[in-house]
């Protein structure tokens, strides 16, 4: 039977997911569009439950299908496709990386920004990721941004004390404007890369532990990066100057 109603509970569910909140006490996020609902089963994400409208139900067996009228009340999108799904987010706790290289965000607040570097640490191979008093890496832009790199990714999301105390022993690989030339350093066996605030840059606590300051050339003319473009130019020279 297809939905008809704006009110109906699960729809409501639905929109509320939209806050933080009520993310973490039903310990669900939203995630839309064909690709990645497709890319959130194949990846064997915990679904809890997959709302489509009619014209893409038959793609999905056993989801809830609903009209477009109360779809569109549902999607956190511009143009909606059509489907969407609620998952539970992973059950992590904060510990030391497994890996020899993981990503510190040090108070990112645009939620855009932690997909991207979401998105590129996927891609680069980075699986392991601090938010040190960040916006939610849940919420619906951050998920979108992510480009389904949010199931391929570990995150570990906490107050900038607790994820420091974690990552005591490892040695912080701090990006900054008057750090040593990325394409020149030579990072050590085991790092992590800091990336700190879109306006602020890195706090003071995480700055004061840094073994090292790395920086990306600029022309003269340009004043600063976009955070999530420094981490993603940082990261992959990192892992490439690794190995020379």
């Amino acid at each position: 039977m297809t939905i008809t109603s704006k009110s109906n509970p699960k729809v409501r569910q639905v929109r509320f997911l939209r806050d933080k909140k009520q993310r973490d006490e039903t310990g669900l996020y939203l995630v839309e569009g064909t690709k990645p609902v497709l890319e959130a089963i194949s990846s064997g994400q915990a679904i809890e439950e997959i709302f489509a409208t009619e014209k893409l139900s038959h793609m999905f067996p056993g989801c809830t299908e609903v009209s477009e009228e109360v779809f569109g009340s549902m999607s956190t999108e511009m143009n909606p496709q059509g489907v969407l799904a609620t998952v539970h987010v992973p059950e992590t706790s904060l510990r030391a990386p497994r890996t020899s290289h993981c990503i510190l965000l040090d108070g990112l607040q645009d939620p855009g920004n932690v997909g991207t570097v979401i998105r590129t640490a996927n891609a680069a191979g980075y699986r392991e990721i601090y938010l040190a008093d960040c916006a939610d890496p849940f919420s619906p832009k951050a998920v979108r941004a992510s480009m389904s790199g949010i199931f391929y990714v570990q995150v570990f999301p906490g107050p900038r004390k607790e994820i420091l105390d974690a990552l005591k022993g490892i040695p912080l690989v701090c990006a900054d404007m008057k750090g040593e030339d990325v394409f020149l350093y030579k990072p050590p066996n085991r790092f992590c890369l800091c990336v700190g605030n879109e306006g602020n840059g890195l706090s003071e606590e995480v700055k004061s532990l840094s073994q090292s300051k790395i920086s990306v050339p600029m022309d003269p003319s340009c004043e600063s990066l976009n955070a999530a473009v420094s981490a993603g130019i940082c990261m992959y020279i990192l892992k490439h100057n690794m190995t020379r």
